[in-house]
């Protein structure tokens, strides 16, 4: 069947061309099913609608959305479900952001800041997954790197003969500690050199300043240090860069919320399937990774990335900077595709605005 000649308008692209009453009679089923998760039926959108039309007039219009991709029918006589063509077109064409309350705001401020204050930045990550996953009923994640933590001593210490335990304490109190090799020939007194080193250049910095900073004056380096104790120096930074440059710290929050209201076995299946997902790790960090590509709150839904491509599910996340608007982490949301993205976008967004803050962004 061919769709209704003036369902369509002269100028854009076919799903730009929706005429004002398709746009709203679309909007209707996406919003209602947001709400309920259940399918949309021509009745019920007839009462709904604030233009008068029969549900005759209204099941041919959703003919003709299902035509072009934007619903479908789960099985005859049933309502129409957007498709996840539809949720984004409805995500970036018709979605009216709404605002958080001042008390949301009030909480999520402070709160973090009170765990910035008290324990680790590291707490204060991990709260902020936790308010998230609260306030969202989703799972709350948080990506950040290693090298963005502000530090403020390193301490190498012999183990073995070619071996040596280097502990790198950050600015918020927490420690880390790591096994690096080391020449079997090299003096004690050359780690004590290579920590006097480091201690004098990085107390408030972060690991990639401090990498960049001896990246640059490498000759004047050198001549600061005898070759032994320049390795010991190098394995000291490298080992807390890992292979790629940075270590990256996942946090995930809140899995538990997404067993809640499933409604039939295909529900618990996706949910089986995204929970083996956020066990691998891997996937979850390639996907935040990519929110760091733009500026603001990036939305991924259902097959548009293959994490989600078994489970259904969709994920909002928002990149947040330092003080040189340098990206330091990615936080965000996941939950079914019919999240409240209109509630959850306002406050990804702010979460992220809150995080920036506490490492000195703006």
């Amino acid at each position: 069947m061919a769709a209704n000649p003036e369902f369509l308008v002269a100028s854009g692209g076919a799903l730009s061309r929706l005429n004002e009453r398709s746009r709203e009679i679309f909007k209707n089923i996406v919003e209602t099913y947001l709400a309920s998760g259940e399918p949309v039926g021509s009745r019920h959108l007839s009462r709904i609608l604030s233009m008068p039309l029969s549900p005759a007039s209204v099941r041919n219009v959703m003919q003709d959305l299902e035509e072009l991709g934007l619903v479908y029918s789960p099985h005859t006589s049933a309502g129409r479900l957007p498709t996840e063509l539809g949720l984004r077109f409805f995500v970036d064409s018709l979605l009216q952001i709404g605002d958080l309350t001042e008390v949301e705001r009030c909480r999520i401020e402070t709160q973090i800041s009170a765990v910035s204050r008290e324990r680790t930045m590291d707490d204060a990550l991990s709260e902020a997954g936790f308010l998230l996953s609260g306030l969202t009923r989703g799972a709350g994640v948080v990506l950040t790197s290693k090298d963005n933590s502000r530090l403020k001593q390193i301490e190498f210490v012999r183990l073995e003969p070619e071996k040596a335990l280097a502990i790198l304490v950050s600015d918020d109190g927490s420690v880390e500690n790591r096994i690096l090799p080391v020449p079997p020939d090299l003096p004690a007194s050359a780690l004590v050199e290579a920590g006097n080193y480091l201690n004098a250049r990085i107390r408030g910095r972060t690991l990639s300043q401090v990498r960049d900073e001896i990246e640059i004056s490498r000759a004047a380096a050198q001549a600061e240090l005898d070759t032994l104790t320049a390795r010991v120096v190098d394995a000291g930074l490298a080992i807390w860069s890992g292979p790629a440059g940075s270590v990256q710290n996942l946090i995930v929050r809140g899995q538990a919320n997404l067993l809640e209201d499933l409604t039939a076995a295909a529900d618990l299946e996706r949910i089986r399937l995204l929970f083996g997902d956020l066990e691998t790790k891997k996937d979850v960090i390639d996907l935040l990774a990519r929110a760091e590509e733009g500026e603001g709150v990036r939305i991924f839904i259902g097959s548009e990335n293959k994490l989600f491509s078994l489970s259904g599910s969709s994920m909002i996340a928002a990149p947040f900077h330092d003080s040189q608007r340098r990206i330091v982490g990615v936080l965000g949301v996941i939950g079914p595709t019919r999240l409240n993205y209109a509630r959850v976008v306002p406050m990804v967004d702010y979460t992220a605005r809150v995080m920036a803050r506490l490492f000195g962004g703006v």
